[in-house]
């Protein structure tokens, strides 16, 4: 095992690198002959094959195909059959990943409008199954099914058993379906949030306890994208709270990841989506702002150093800076044959939104520099009627109002609440503020240092070992 996973972390991408950089591996049918024929060796071979392929050149419609049918025919197989090996946990979870990547990298492809009449050709002569996003779905849902994973997952959230704890692995048994399908709950996720489906994208994960340390908190991969578009799910649900919660924790660990990243050829791209949550959180400031308590202090001096300056342009109305943000951090959505038209959608909610919390900056400016004042007066310099000035009030309140997660079996569960930091209160012809004071709990406190402090001790201890007994296992 051990083996394994140090030739995938480190041989196979330094071999890649110095011999391939710019070119194909041997194809899975050249090296199977090296292995007597085996079939799962040659599907597992042709994943790292064209997994690589998408890295180093642009595949041919053909090359697509070839992808889609090897991904099919291995998870058909791992999911039916009788896997009697063990497989580290990332590389499984990278299988999923790749596996949506390469799907969402065809959606596009076949979108592009910069196509050539040869490629339009080759990908009107695939068969349509190819890379269709029911197919994508039924592969991910059959692992998840196959595996039992949600039962698992139940029965350790009952306390009964613990998965988590060994990793998934286990001296009797393979590791490899229960992880794909515990893996393959996070594709399904990520691919909701592709087709803008974002209760789905969070009922995906419901089986996962996403605020108890389970399996993909110990993959980097695995909580790094579940932290980004979890938190995504809620902001374009309007669930303010719960998105910052999750984008504050996977900022934290991409943190902790730069000083001992076992991969640094991924920390890059690991980086890049640690910059898409950061602007993510500000453009939450700026819809609602007032949120600084909701953050670790190391993640508010990072968002400083980063977006201060775009945040008060924001909370000045600059709708180009919504744009430039969003465009940034968004996913890249995907449509039925028209990419752009989808993003549009979303881009278009997305400034709904905007619009809706347009006042929240401008009253709260207002009501920095008086103490009271009277509404007509504040009409006057708002430049807005009375009633409408009331209306504003109103939309204030429920600018702040947003569901929050207080625990339950699903992400979906929440309770309303009021998450601002001052309330507007009317006085006959005068207006005033309130501040919005939070009790401090200890316990809370004390949970959150306790939290940081284990992670910490967990980050300088050397690795633990992922098998008790290495013969014990076959492959």
């Amino acid at each position: 095992m051990y083996e394994t996973l140090t030739m995938y972390e480190r041989s196979f991408p330094a071999i890649g690198e110095r011999f391939f950089k710019r070119s194909a591996w041997p194809t899975p049918e050249e090296v199977s002959a090296h292995a007597n024929g085996d079939a799962t060796f040659k599907m597992l071979y042709g994943e790292m094959y064209y997994r690589h392929l998408h890295q180093a050149t642009t595949p041919t419609a053909e090359e697509r195909r070839g992808a889609w049918e090897n991904y099919a025919a291995l998870f058909e197989a791992l999911a039916t059959g009788e896997a009697n090996m063990q497989l580290p946990n990332l590389w499984l979870y990278d299988m999923v990943d790749e596996f949506v990547y390469q799907y969402q990298s065809f959606a596009q492809f076949k979108g592009s409008p910069k196509r050539t009449p040869e490629e339009v050709s080759a990908i009107k002569a695939l068969d349509a199954k190819v890379w269709n996003q029911a197919g994508v779905v039924s592969l991910l849902k059959l692992l998840v099914e196959k595996s039992g994973i949600v039962q698992v997952l139940a029965r350790e959230r009952a306390g009964e058993i613990s998965f988590a704890a060994n990793e998934g692995y286990s001296a009797t048994s393979s590791n490899v379906l229960p992880t794909l399908g515990y893996c393959a709950q996070i594709g399904l996720c990520r691919l909701h949030v592709l087709a803008g489906e974002y209760e789905d994208a969070l009922a995906a994960l419901d089986a996962i306890d996403l605020d108890k340390d389970g399996l993909f908190k110990k993959i980097s991969g695995a909580y790094v994208t579940t932290a980004y578009h979890a938190g995504f799910s809620y902001f374009m649900l309007g669930r303010y709270t719960d998105a910052i919660r999750h984008l504050n924790e996977g900022i934290q660990y991409i943190d902790r990841l730069k000083f001992g990243a076992a991969r640094p050829h991924a920390l890059p791209l690991l980086l890049k989506r640690q910059d898409q949550m950061y602007a993510l959180t500000a453009i939450i400031m700026a819809l609602v702002p007032g949120q600084q308590h909701s953050v670790d202090e190391s993640v508010s001096l990072g968002l400083h150093q980063k977006y201060s300056a775009k945040m008060n342009r924001m909370a000045e109305g600059s709708v180009a800076v919504f744009d430039e943000l969003f465009s940034y951090c968004c996913p890249k959505f995907i449509g039925d044959g028209d990419n752009q038209s989808a993003y549009t959608a979303q881009y278009t909610a997305f400034l709904e939104v905007v619009a809706a919390h347009a006042i929240i900056p401008k009253l709260r400016g207002y009501f920095e520099m008086y103490a009271s004042i009277k509404v007509d007066k504040l009409a006057a310099l708002l430049e807005v009627s009375v009633d409408d000035l009331k209306a504003s009030f109103k939309a204030f309140e429920e600018g702040y109002t947003v569901k929050e997660w207080r625990g339950g079996a699903s992400a979906l569960d929440g309770e309303s609440t009021y998450c601002g930091d001052m309330r507007i209160v009317l006085e006959g012809d005068v207006v005033r503020t309130e501040e919005v004071k939070r009790a401090k709990s200890a316990k809370e406190f004390l949970s959150r240092v306790n939290k940081k402090l284990e992670t910490s001790l967990e980050d300088l201890a050397s690795a633990k070992p992922l098998l008790l007994k290495t013969s014990a296992f076959v492959g």
